[in-house]
């Protein structure tokens, strides 16, 4: 039986915390590509259509913090997944500005691989 493989978009400008994120993703069997602002995150998006799930920081030098860039994915990419964290704010899920779910920093990579397959088998 062939499992199809889902293809996760980490957006975070520091690169250890990315790394660590990614780390976990690619030992959970998911494809992970990195991009470390949201003008990165929209030019691999362009370029990447199985990408299904968008896994972003909120704080973020560029052009538009992690909250924008979940509304610019939400309105560009709709059926895309997101899930936005933090380790400077608290929101809770239903104050992001788009539907998805929210993580503080420092993560519990338990919950984010739960969470990530609940989203996605949600699809």
């Amino acid at each position: 039986m062939t499992q199809r493989v889902t293809t996760v978009l980490v957006v975070d400008d520091e690169a250890l915390v990315r790394l660590d994120i990614v780390i976990l993703l690619e030992n959970e069997g998911f494809t992970v590509l990195e991009a470390s602002n949201a003008d990165d995150a929209i030019d691999i998006m362009s370029t990447h259509p199985e990408i299904q799930l968008m896994f972003t920081d909120i704080d973020m030098p560029g052009s538009m913090d992690g909250l924008k860039l979940a509304t610019a994915v939400r309105d560009r990419w709709p059926p895309m997944k997101i899930i936005v964290a933090s380790g400077r704010r608290r929101l809770c899920d239903e104050l992001l500005p788009v539907e998805g779910r929210f993580f503080s920093k420092p993560y519990d990579h338990a919950r984010i691989i739960a969470t990530m397959k609940e989203m996605l088998a949600a699809a």
